[in-house]
C-alpha cells in the first residue's frame, strides 16, 4: 500500500495545465494504484494525479457498487444542455464546500491503463465527479466554479441534519 500525501491548495501544480499521458508503462500502473491507496486513506470519491504532485492527466473515482473509474487523458465528446446544482468539496481544500453548477450528462473519451480508448456516458454525481476531476487537469479549483461557498454554519447543518 502506497499512500501519497496530499499537496495543498497552495501549490503551482494545481494552478496549472497538467501533461497527458503518453506513456502507458508500469509507472502508469502504480501510479494508479497509488492513487487507490490514496483515495481510500484519505475516505474520499476521487482523487486527481496533480492532488498526489503528479503532472500527468490521471484520476480515479469511487464509484462504489459499480467498481472504479480510471480517467487517463479524458476529454468531453458531448453533453447534455441541463445542468444541477450541488455541493462539492475536494480532499485538496479540506472542510470547504461550494454549490457548482455542471451537466447532468456527459459523454466522455478516455484511454485505460493499456493507452486503449474507451468512450463511458456519465449522469449525475458521476458526470460531476469526472467534470471535478477534468478541471483538475485545467488548474481550476471548484472553488473558481462555485456559485457561493458555504459558511461553516451553513456546513455544520448540512452535514448534520442532510
Amino acid at each position: 500500500m502506497t499512500v501519497k500525501s496530499l499537496i495543498s491548495e497552495t501549490s503551482p501544480i494545481l494552478h496549472q495545465k497538467i501533461k497527458p499521458v503518453t506513456q502507458f508503462d508500469d509507472q502508469l500502473k502504480q501510479l494508479l494504484l497509488d492513487l487507490e491507496d490514496t483515495m481510500y486513506h484519505e475516505e474520499a470519491a476521487a482523487v486527481a494525479a496533480p492532488q498526489i504532485g503528479e503532472n500527468q492527466q490521471v484520476a480515479i473515482i469511487d464509484m462504489e457498487l459499480d467498481g472504479l473509474l480510471q480517467l487517463i487523458n479524458p476529454e468531453i465528446v458531448s453533453q447534455s444542455e441541463e445542468t444541477v446544482t450541488d455541493l462539492e468539496g475536494s480532499v485538496s481544500l479540506p472542510d470547504v464546500y461550494g454549490e457548482v453548477t455542471r451537466n447532468q450528462m456527459i459523454v466522455v473519451k478516455s484511454n485505460d491503463k493499456e493507452g486503449n480508448e474507451v468512450e463511458l456516458t456519465a449522469y449525475d454525481d458521476v458526470a460531476r465527479m469526472i467534470l471535478h476531476m477534468m478541471d483538475h487537469f485545467d488548474g481550476v479549483l471548484f472553488t473558481e466554479r462555485a456559485e457561493r461557498i458555504l459558511t461553516d454554519e451553513e456546513m455544520e447543518e448540512y452535514f448534520n441534519h442532510g
